[in-house]
């Protein structure tokens, strides 16, 4: 039975190999595609918190003191938010803020608070 092959046997363990490698190879790339993915989501998402953390800050100290410094810094876990405010105009209000990851990322964005009821009413992210 063993002389009986001719040969079969070495194409077929090929073919089969070929396509095994192929499609691990096609399943390996996505693979690296949705950790990347996951990567940039979970960076997206972890500068919308601080920009929300730092602009509820902002409105607890509007509450608060009513008066907000030209100038300050929140200091984050992986990051450093920077805000600058500018001189109110009327009842509002225009506030920079400026979001540097320790991983090298800035992002910058802006918000506009109402100044008699202590709330942000418009927010812009610059790009």
């Amino acid at each position: 039975m063993k002389n009986n092959e001719q040969g079969f046997t070495y194409p077929l363990t090929l073919a089969m190999l070929l396509l095994f490698l192929s499609l691990f190879s096609f399943r390996v790339d996505q693979l690296l595609t949705e950790r990347k993915l996951a990567h940039e989501t979970n960076l997206i998402l972890q500068e919308e918190y601080y920009f929300h953390s730092s602009v509820k800050k902002v409105e607890e100290i509007m509450l608060l003191g009513g008066v907000i410094p030209s100038k300050g810094t929140f200091t984050y876990l992986k990051g450093s938010m920077g805000f600058q405010a500018d001189i109110p105009i009327g009842t509002i209000q225009k506030i920079n803020f400026t979001l540097k990851m320790h991983t090298g990322e800035t992002v910058v964005g802006r918000g506009f608070f109402d100044i008699t009821s202590k709330k942000m009413i418009k927010w812009t992210e610059i790009y």
